[in-house]
């Protein structure tokens, strides 16, 4: 199993409860087959361009250690929620 890390963006205007529902969403994927280490919670900050018609940006960052096609379902899962703006997936090294 890899190390991964990912950046999350989603729209800033969201009550707590829906970003919740987007983490969840995304962890379920990641426990299917993998396990998540840790959520930094970033909060709002500007974005250095606007993203359809979006300023701001909640910013979190997850830890989660998974096979690799954990990888593909995640970012497919992030892909078609309208709530997220942007993602970023790496993989860490040792």
């Amino acid at each position: 199993m890899n190390k991964y890390e990912m950046v999350l963006i989603v729209k800033a205007g969201l009550e707590d409860e829906e970003r919740q529902q987007v983490l969840e969403r995304l962890q379920d994927a990641i426990n299917q087959n993998g396990s998540v280490e840790n959520i930094d919670d970033w909060g709002t900050r500007k974005l250095a361009y606007e993203i359809n018609y979006n300023k701001e940006g909640y910013y979190y960052v997850i830890n989660y250690e998974a096979d690799p096609s954990v990888v593909a379902e995640v970012e497919r899962r992030a892909r078609i929620l309208d709530q997220v703006l942007r993602y970023l997936t790496v993989k860490k090294e040792d």
